[in-house]
């Protein structure tokens, strides 16, 4: 095994990195700092969150800076705003004995007049969000024309968020001759099309096999009912008393539903989504990572760039529709060499994504049975017991009070009252538990055949010179036909022809004239929808249970038989708003909101 002398590490940094506890170099580091030393050598990595992908380019860009050069020589590009600050205190411990260095972190949230003074003052490394970066460019706060080195950490991250056009603008101002360092968990066709466009002959280097999960992190299904969800997951956050780690879910209202729900079922728990103000973010932050936190329920969104070590478990309340997501999700745990699982709730509709998720992994789920309430119970009374014997004693504050307490006890028994000190504890868990009935997993019985039958009758044929399309978004999402509506104004070129529309609670089906179906799928795929990514396909006519299963939510759609008014009975046909009516007729059919909900009344019965 090498050390990091043998890379080629410069004695100065050597030593801090040493102080730090570094001693021999991770797969991801030997193979991108000896390369990454020389000249125009490109570099696309591929490697999980938690690899040492900071050290891998942090030593490399900080042991080739001219200090005496105070200008911009280093770009790092990241996704957001705790990673940027993350990688910049790295950076900052790496140069720790190079005297003069400048390392700034620029990022939105943060007052943008402190951040040009100290650009102003002179910087050899810039660790930036996309969006601030380009806003200082745009104000010609910044110059890049200086750049040598650029960094993009978690690439398909900052795509999936929306940066591709400021990326695009960001290194079309930096110098063709440098060094272009890509690091992704997978290699999808943006990151793709993004090497090829930007990188010249780079050298591929691949942690593990692409696209997939960490080895170091086991998989865990349990199939539940949905109305079960959240019990099996009191029993799996009771099954490991000390559990730390983050439950992931679809959406913000379920996101704060479950946190919620663990506060008044007695966990320190607490929620991140993009509702949040960014001190209310930072702040559960900081408690979570001093542990006052052990659960953390956020969304995909929110907790992009979280760098928090030692998570034992990541949770899948709810499975991402970008199945490329759980890759990032599972990441998060088992780091540094540590193990960690990955848990996935779900019930038997979303069986077929768990195989698209197997297929991207590359290793399959174990299927997981829920314990039992016994089961649990003896967890938590070894806790207790472990947390007795590991208890530090200070005999010099209580052997003043000893006397009394002893006399206060006497009347006690040893057994006594090692009793009553573990019931103290462990009585909650008991009275829970005692009459509680095991959670029985689904089976494919005649009732689960029923609620995939009353699916399917959803399924409708498309009229005439018309394409069915789905899209991943209901009316928990709070998409109705007008929200329909000005997504496809916003990202088609063309006027869009509305057939009928199929709003389901999770999910939902719309027709769009055949000459615009192309137009209308390269239009919606990939857009952002809140916190989710959108995704549109063309329905085919068999369309039943894997449909729902891949992309819904969570609860049987019922049909409904009240119909809503058409567009064409209030003057609209199309997506660009209101003119003649035309014969074709939009039609609202399907589970329908009620009149109360989402201001219904108000956009369509005025």
């Amino acid at each position: 095994m090498k050390n990091f002398e043998e890379l080629g590490v410069s004695a100065e940094i050597l030593k801090a990195i040493t102080e730090m506890g570094y001693e021999h170099p991770m797969p991801v580091q030997e193979e991108v700092v000896p390369y990454l030393l020389g000249e125009n050598n490109d570099v696309v990595a591929l490697a999980q969150t938690g690899t040492g992908k900071t050290a891998a380019f942090g030593l490399p860009i900080i042991q080739k800076v001219d200090v005496e050069n105070r200008v911009p020589q280093s770009l790092v590009l990241c996704p957001t705003r705790e990673l940027c600050l993350q990688i910049a205190d790295d950076l900052y411990n790496y140069s720790k004995y190079i005297k003069g260095l400048k390392v700034i972190p620029v990022y939105g949230g943060s007052s943008i007049d402190s951040q040009i003074r100290s650009l102003k003052r002179g910087v050899h490394i810039i660790v930036a969000t996309p969006g601030r970066l380009l806003d200082l460019m745009n104000r010609g706060t910044v110059s890049l024309s200086t750049i040598k080195n650029v960094v993009m950490d978690e690439a398909d991250e900052m795509l999936n968020m929306g940066f591709t056009e400021s990326i695009n603008s960001i290194l079309q101002d930096v110098p063709k001759d440098r060094n272009t360092l890509l690091f992704s968990a997978t290699m999808s066709p943006e990151i793709a099309r993004i090497s090829k466009n930007y990188l010249q002959n780079p050298k591929e280097i691949t942690i593990g096999r692409k696209n997939e999960g960490s080895q170091n992190v086991k998989h865990v299904v349990y199939k539940v009912h949905a109305k079960d969800k959240y019990a099996a997951l009191k029993r799996i956050a009771d099954f490991y008393p000390q559990i730390y780690g983050i439950i992931f879910c679809r959406t913000r209202r379920e996101t704060q539903e479950i946190a919620d729900l663990l506060i008044k079922d007695g966990y320190n728990a607490d929620s991140l989504h993009g509702e949040l103000s960014q001190a209310q973010r930072d702040a559960v932050m900081q408690k979570f990572r001093m542990r006052n936190i052990q659960l953390l329920v956020a969304t995909d969104v929110a907790a992009r760039g979280l760098d928090v070590d030692d998570l034992t478990h990541v949770i899948n309340y709810g499975l991402p529709d970008d199945t490329e997501s759980y890759t990032h999700r599972s990441g998060r745990t088992g780091r540094a060499g540590k193990t960690g699982t990955s848990i996935a709730i779900i019930n038997l509709r979303e069986s077929g994504k768990l195989r698209d998720i197997e297929k991207i992994i590359g290793k399959k789920f174990e299927n997981g049975e829920l314990p039992t309430g016994e089961q649990i119970c003896e967890q938590q009374i070894i806790k207790v017991i472990d947390e007795v014997e590991k208890v530090k004693v200070n005999e010099e504050e209580i052997e003043h009070f000893l006397p009394e307490i002893y006399r206060k006890l006497d009347w006690l028994s040893k057994e006594d009252v090692i009793k009553r000190m573990v019931s103290l504890e462990f009585n909650r868990f008991l009275e829970y538990y005692q009459d509680r009935e095991d959670i029985e997993a689904p089976t494919d019985n005649r009732r689960d055949r029923r609620e995939r039958n009353d699916r399917g009758n959803s399924r409708r044929q498309a009229q005439e010179g018309y394409t069915r399309l789905f899209i991943n978004l209901g009316k928990t999402d709070n998409f109705f036909p007008h929200e329909l509506i000005d997504l496809l104004n916003q990202n088609t070129r063309r006027r869009v022809e509305l057939g009928k529309i199929d709003l389901m609670r999770n999910f939902s089906f719309f027709e769009v004239e055949e000459r615009s179906t192309k137009d209308v799928l390269k239009g919606l795929n990939n857009k952002q929808w809140g916190d989710r990514k959108i995704v549109v396909e063309v329905a085919s006519e068999n369309d039943t249970q894997g449909r729902s299963s891949n992309r819904g939510g969570d609860r049987t759609q019922r049909n409904s038989n009240r119909r809503k008014p058409s567009r064409s009975e209030r003057g609209y046909t199309s997506a660009r708003g209101p003119k003649k009516a035309k014969s074709k007729k939009t039609e609202f059919r399907g589970e329908q909101p009620n009149f109360s909900e989402e201001g219904w009344a108000r956009r369509f019965q005025k």
